[in-house]
């Protein structure tokens, strides 16, 4: 596939804006729409941003790193060949997962999560949750701080972050894990089908009232949160053969 028409994005920090003016300047910039790929100028929170925002074009996204995170991006080089770059990296395939979340008031959200989808308690007092697997209840109460369900593309992110597995792409497996959980004291968490449905509902929520979030899509006071993974819609993202985001993901699981 060629990649002559290119769109280029970056986020508002100096670095970004500056690589943004150089690389625009060399290989031009056009609508997203009308190219053949979009390169994500940033760190991994703008990288989130940009697929978010672009989703409804399906277009391959490249990152290049100029932020505080990068697993998600492709290292920076100024002298680098772009159009090449883009012709000989490798494409992963993701599916986000879809939150349908709904809240004390009655209203219906629905949102896409790349990495994770996560609830959490809104105020001193802990949370208290049902979880249920394709209409099963599988813990009638969990007390904790919250609870994710976490994406193999996420899993290094918040996930690892709770004590959560580095889940290999391609492997069709979702992370449930907990949020400093007080009951079960001892559960720590499970690895679940990507096909299946997961049910959070909130126990209580009137006194324990409960956020939940799509990646940064945050609803407040829910009382049932359903989550699927969206098969609809497949992200393509786009990196160099030698730092592909398998290997990154594999490699992650030996970090001291």
């Amino acid at each position: 596939m060629g990649f002559e028409k290119i769109a280029i994005v970056a986020s508002r920090s100096e670095s970004a804006q500056k690589a943004l003016r150089e690389v625009s300047k060399r290989y031009g910039n056009v609508e997203i729409e009308d190219s053949d790929a979009v390169v994500a100028i940033g760190g991994d929170g703008f990288m989130l941003q940009t697929l978010h925002r672009n989703m409804r074009y399906a277009k391959p996204t490249y990152g290049l790193m100029q932020g505080s995170v990068g697993f998600l991006m492709n290292q920076y080089e100024g002298d680098m060949s772009l159009p090449e770059r883009l012709a000989r990296a490798k494409v992963t395939e993701l599916h986000p997962l879809r939150m349908i979340a709904h809240g004390e008031a009655g209203t219906e959200m629905t949102a896409l999560a790349i990495n994770e989808v996560s609830l959490l308690r809104q105020t001193k007092q802990a949370a208290k949750i049902r979880v249920s697997i394709n209409g099963i209840v599988k813990l009638e109460e969990m007390i904790c701080d919250g609870i994710l369900l976490s994406t193999p593309a996420g899993s290094t992110a918040y996930n690892l972050s709770a004590h959560g597995p580095i889940i290999p792409l391609g492997s069709h497996i979702m992370a449930l894990t907990p949020l400093s959980p007080f009951r079960p004291r001892r559960w720590r968490g499970a690895l679940l089908s990507s096909d299946v449905k997961v049910k959070f509902e909130v126990l209580e929520y009137y006194k324990r009232p409960v956020s939940a979030t799509a990646d940064a899509f945050e609803v407040r006071d829910v009382v049932e949160v359903e989550v699927v993974e969206a098969q609809d819609v497949t992200l393509r993202m786009l990196f160099d053969p030698e730092h592909n985001l398998e290997d990154r993901i594999l490699n992650e699981q030996f970090a001291s």
